[in-house]
């Protein structure tokens, strides 16, 4: 199958114009970590995404913060979130994770910032090609982006729900294993002490009779 040269271009406009990093990090308890970006242009656009899959409430401190240390965004015990805004300043941005508040918990967080800018380019035409053809092929191209953008985050949260149930459900195998055991030791504890009780009442009846 033979693909037209101006598919091949408007591709690799499409990934030259975005920039991704999607990492999954281990938040240790009484931790803070910071993750930076840098964002070339002014008014570019900035898409974080993050979601804790286990540990302690499934929830974490973040900050999002731009240059000159102005804070953007920030909220206390989140589970997840899903943002875009609009970068004002072109420089480094970073986005932190704190998770001071666990003393023994551990969080694995799953994150990605994506750095796209607004502007579209108009793409080479070939000969023989109209203006209208041009511009439909490059709507159909983008409505294909942002139909695979909803797939990605739609897989993004069942695989956190996912993660989340087997969570709970590996810590309500804990407990009841735990309660097994307690309760058998329990019983055991019961059975040997009705033994002893038994026994004491049979030694104090021969005494009597003797």
């Amino acid at each position: 199958m033979r693909i037209h040269p101006l598919l091949y271009g408007l591709l690799a406009y499409l990934f030259s114009c975005a920039s991704a990093t999607a990492l999954t990090y281990k938040l240790a308890p009484n931790e803070k970590a910071c993750f930076f970006t840098y964002v070339e242009e002014k008014n570019a656009k900035v898409a974080f995404y993050f979601a804790v899959q286990s540990g302690g409430s499934f929830d974490v401190d973040y900050a999002v913060v731009g240059p000159n240390d102005k804070v953007i965004m920030s909220n206390p015990k989140e589970r997840q979130g899903d943002f875009v805004f609009t970068a004002q300043d072109a420089g480094e941005y970073r986005v932190c994770f704190n998770n001071e508040m666990s003393t023994f918990a551990e969080k694995m967080v799953d994150f990605e910032i994506a750095v796209e800018n607004e502007a579209r380019t108009s793409l080479p035409q070939k000969q023989g090609t109209t203006p209208e053809q041009t511009s439909a092929l490059e709507e159909s191209i983008f409505k294909l982006s942002g139909q695979l953008s909803t797939i990605n985050r739609n897989q993004k949260y069942f695989r956190t729900r996912e993660n989340r149930n087997f969570s709970t459900v590996r810590s309500t195998e804990k407990r009841i294993f735990n309660f097994s055991i307690i309760e058998s030791g329990m019983m055991v504890a019961m059975a040997g002490l009705q033994v002893f009780i038994v026994r004491f009442f049979f030694q104090g009846a021969r005494k009597g009779i003797f």
